[in-house]
């Protein structure tokens, strides 16, 4: 089954985004399609690189990113809530003289059109947050 997710959720305001991420690993550990990732609202802060936590702490952002680059899923970073949240792929930190990129570039900073693209390919969404 080809599934999409949607991340409403920051990475340490609750539950859900570290949810989301499990939920992502147990997909594609029963053999299901993560045809993509995408984040919205406080769900940006997510692919945010320049996150530090405490040594204890799990870096939510650090395994998006690895999940993201080792199964190659596709990840959409919603423009207007990320450009709102002070995170920008190089194309927009570019186009805004902002010089430096906050997200990784693992995401694509893009529009809703890509949320109804992944509505319309995909058996099921879910959304977390």
């Amino acid at each position: 089954m080809k599934f999409s997710l949607v991340i409403y959720a920051a990475p340490y305001s609750s539950e859900s985004a570290a949810t989301a991420l499990r939920f992502a690993r147990s997909l594609i550990a029963q053999g299901h399609e993560l045809y993509r990732l995408f984040f919205f609202g406080d769900g940006v802060h997510n692919v945010s690189k320049l996150t530090v936590v405490a040594q204890d702490e799990i870096n939510l952002q650090q395994q998006w990113n690895a999940l993201i680059n080792e199964y190659k899923i596709d990840s959409v970073v919603c423009v207007s809530s990320a450009l709102r949240r002070g995170i920008l792929d190089q194309t927009e930190a570019n186009r805004h003289d902002l010089g430096v990129a906050s997200a990784y570039e693992s995401s694509e900073v893009a529009g809703l059109g890509q949320l109804i693209d992944a509505t319309l390919n995909s058996d099921r969404v879910v959304n977390f947050g």
